[in-house]
């Protein structure tokens, strides 16, 4: 099967490995339909966080169709489409019970290899999510939206409810992402009235707003704390930290009114000093990896199928596996909000 691998700083490539077998009873093969590279593949890509070893198997977001399943193996079964989430939630500890999957107390797999023909993917009965039908039923856009709920979707959804965003809030989105632009479709779906965005790009504040943005801001630091308490009096009812850098995580506190919550879901790059400001401030500082299987199941993939939103419009470029460089180059250069990969257009 064909795979993409990181090679070094800046570079990726596409290699020939043998096709997963099934190691465990809890274990699914999976056929990749469509993956695609996620901006936090970018921090090891640029050299700014601790890379893979060369060779490693990228990606984490996919969806496609069960092959084979282990004896443990009883919700999916051969020719199931299905998401496969970044998240391997065993959907019986007390993490997963709680509805934080990400968390998961038993499973230690956090994605990879999915940027592949083939996967095989741990704890499989549970954290699957089936779609109905097969990929043929759906749109080219369809399948775009379904393949967000594998991570992008469900984590700007993530800091949405971690921000316990309500009817009537007023929000501030901070990154404009893909996961910043699907935190402004969560807290669109969660009843805000006000969406601010906190955007410097005409592309992504254009989809931003057509994703329910009220209000662009393109200051930073200082200048945004200051234009965004003018806008709102006392600051926002609710903040989605989607960054993860020590400035995007302290202006989203400062940008919060007493009471409100920062949720955050932006992997963190920096030390920060984030413990005094939300103390003087009753702030909450809350958030991390997202529940995947458990909000796709809860709304997400509802959603989806409804037709109520439409997260795919993130992917404004697509490659093959064979052109995997030209994808990570393109999002590293913000030619691309995010980048697609198809893989088997067969199943169509």
């Amino acid at each position: 099967m064909k795979s993409v691998v990181y090679v070094e700083k800046g570079e990726v490539e596409t290699r020939e490995f043998p096709t997963p077998q099934i190691q465990d009873p809890g274990d699914a093969i999976i056929k990749v339909v469509r993956a695609c590279v996620c901006g936090s593949d970018l921090w090891w890509f640029r050299g700014l966080s601790a890379v893979p070893a060369s060779g490693t198997i990228e990606g984490h977001e996919a969806i496609g169709i069960v092959e084979s399943v282990g004896s443990e193996v009883t919700h999916v079964a051969p020719g199931d489409f299905v998401i496969v989430p970044f998240t391997h939630g065993c959907g019986h500890c007390a993490a997963c019970r709680a509805g934080f999957d990400g968390n998961c107390l038993v499973s230690k797999d956090m994605g990879g290899g999915f940027q592949s023909e083939y996967v095989r993917y741990s704890f499989a009965d549970w954290a699957l999510v089936k779609i109905p039908g097969a990929p043929a039923d759906y749109s080219d856009a369809q399948l775009n939206d379904l393949l967000t709920l594998s991570d992008v979707m469900a984590t700007g959804y993530h800091a949405a409810v971690s921000a316990e965003v309500k009817q009537g809030d007023t929000v501030v989105v901070m990154g404009d992402g893909a996961v910043g632009l699907c935190g402004v479709i969560s807290a669109k779906l969660r009843g805000a009235d006000r969406i601010i965005a906190m955007s410097r790009h005409a592309d992504r504040q254009k989809l931003a707003r057509e994703f329910g943005a009220t209000d662009i801001v393109e200051e930073r630091g200082d200048d945004a704390v200051k234009k965004v308490t003018e806008m709102t009096g006392a600051g926002a009812d609710a903040v989605l930290e989607c960054v993860g850098t020590g400035l995007s995580v302290e202006t989203a506190i400062e940008v919060a009114r007493p009471g409100a919550v920062v949720g955050r879901v932006g992997v963190p790059q920096e030390v920060t000093d984030a413990n005094k400001t939300p103390f003087w401030k009753n702030v909450g500082l809350r958030g991390g990896i997202a529940a995947v299987t458990t909000h796709n199941r809860a709304i997400l993939l509802d959603a989806v199928l409804k037709g109520e939103i439409h997260p795919g419009k993130v992917f404004t470029q697509r490659f093959d596996l064979d052109h995997a460089q030209e994808a990570y180059d393109a999002m590293d250069q913000r030619k691309a909000i995010k980048s697609l990969l198809i893989v088997s257009e067969e199943e169509r």
